[in-house]
């Protein structure tokens, strides 16, 4: 039977290029009476691209434009959104730039906008404001122009992101920094990560517990009643590059919570964890077993294992196990950043019952 190749993934672009099409779209409707169909951009990655317009048109004094923006075949939660221009001239002799309804405002400390100002993060602020100087100028026109992006359904997109632990109320972020979405890319992720951590910092966090998952954060959350909602990073599947952001930030404590399959990769010092970065190593449990007392026919069940969870069941009358494996995950993070903070590691079970809890840090590694 003939199998057919796989299709590649196809790229999308990002809020930030749909913006600036928007933007130069709704700038030559004002100016020149007339609404095009489809506009030309450059992106920051040196390539150009033709964007579409759901809709252009006029109001008093004003022009409007909106592109949908396509996500490619990368799981977005904007993927579809409409993002919405509205131009108009100003007494102001400059470019000036707010986010209108479904944008978010920053209200915290620690993002690449100052807080007060529209979510819009500085690639696409330069990409719009290049996009309608280039306008202003094939046109010989010197006087100011106001932009204001806006995106109807930002305020519930909005709650499909991490926004508010972020301190962006009121809608989505305008982001982008190569104009292109390149699918399931982990640079978005990463980037997610690195400015929840540095969030944190400027909320006064010395203390930040980083969580594999919402089940693992929600059970941190219970364990850490006192500790500020910024003080929670979900990490994912990035420990090592968790880490080291906190590390950089000069975060003093670290807690991890995770459950056996993502933390028994850790112990071994894994520090990439998704499910196809590394299997799980069986023969290093059974080690691990061993010097917590298992009994021979015990170590063969585990080595024969199908998954880490059924080693947790296993091993379920032997706590010490878990506490050995904690001190692992302990010792393997506090070598990926070289020292320098203390590390707690806390092991869950998949309903959130805790297994075990360990803290190392540099003075006792």
């Amino acid at each position: 039977m003939e199998t057919k190749e796989a299709k590649p993934l196809r790229h999308g672009y990002t809020t930030g290029a749909c913006a600036t099409a928007a933007s130069k779209a709704a700038l030559l409707a004002l100016i020149t009476g007339e609404a095009p169909q489809e506009v030309t951009i450059p992106l920051p990655i040196g390539q150009e691209v033709t964007f579409s317009l759901e809709k252009c048109g006029f109001e008093a004094g004003k022009a409007y434009a909106a592109v949908i923006k396509d996500g490619g075949d990368d799981p977005d939660a904007t993927h579809g959104a409409l993002i919405e221009s509205t131009v108009s001239w100003s007494e102001a002799n400059e470019i000036e730039l707010d986010g209108g309804i479904g944008v978010g405002r920053v209200t915290k400390p620690g993002l690449p906008v100052p807080v007060g100002e529209a979510a819009i993060n500085p690639v696409p602020r330069k990409m719009i404001r290049e996009a309608v100087q280039s306008v202003l100028s094939q046109f010989g026109i010197d006087r100011g122009v106001r932009v204001v992006i806006s995106v109807p359904d930002g305020e519930e997109i909005a709650k499909k992101t991490l926004n508010g632990r972020l301190g962006i109320l009121g809608g989505i972020s305008i982001l982008g920094t190569r104009g292109i979405v390149v699918p399931f890319s982990t640079s978005a992720y990463k980037a997610s990560i690195a400015q929840a951590v540095n969030v944190a910092r400027e909320a006064g966090c010395r203390h930040v517990v980083l969580s594999t998952g919402g089940k693992s954060e929600k059970t941190a959350m219970e364990l850490y009643p006192d500790l500020p909602e910024e003080a929670f990073v979900e990490m994912g599947d990035f420990v090592g590059f968790s880490l080291k952001q906190c590390k950089q930030k000069q975060i003093e404590q670290v807690t991890l919570v995770g459950m056996m399959g993502k933390f028994s990769k850790v112990a071994q010092g894994v520090m990439m964890v998704h499910s196809k970065s590394a299997p799980v190593d069986f023969d290093f449990l059974a080690r691990v077993a061993e010097e917590a007392g298992a009994s021979d026919e015990l170590l063969a069940e585990i080595r024969g294992a199908n998954t880490a969870s059924q080693v947790g069941d296993l091993m379920g009358e032997h706590p010490l196990f878990f506490e050995k494996l904690c001190e692992y995950c302990c010792r393997s993070g506090l070598r990926e950043v070289q020292g320098g903070m203390t590390i707690e590691t806390i092991l869950i079970t998949m309903k959130g019952s805790l297994l075990g809890r360990v803290t190392v840090n540099e003075a006792t590694d």
